[in-house]
């Protein structure tokens, strides 16, 4: 398995875990906290749109 094949399991679950995690922060009132962790999403969405548009099949 290539480093490209590793790659958007990874990102899929740090866009999981950044969603999350962002959801339980803003729920409990830690804008600053969501706000990191809605970065976070942000660029694993951003990795594997890039990756996808990268590397998709011709």
């Amino acid at each position: 398995m290539n480093d490209n094949a590793r790659l958007r399991p990874v990102l899929w679950v740090l866009l999981i875990v950044g969603l999350a995690a962002n959801a339980v922060a803003s729920i409990t009132g830690n804008e600053f906290i969501g706000a990191g962790f809605g970065l976070v999403a942000l660029a694993a969405g951003t990795g594997l749109a890039v990756h996808h548009y990268r590397y998709r099949r011709q």
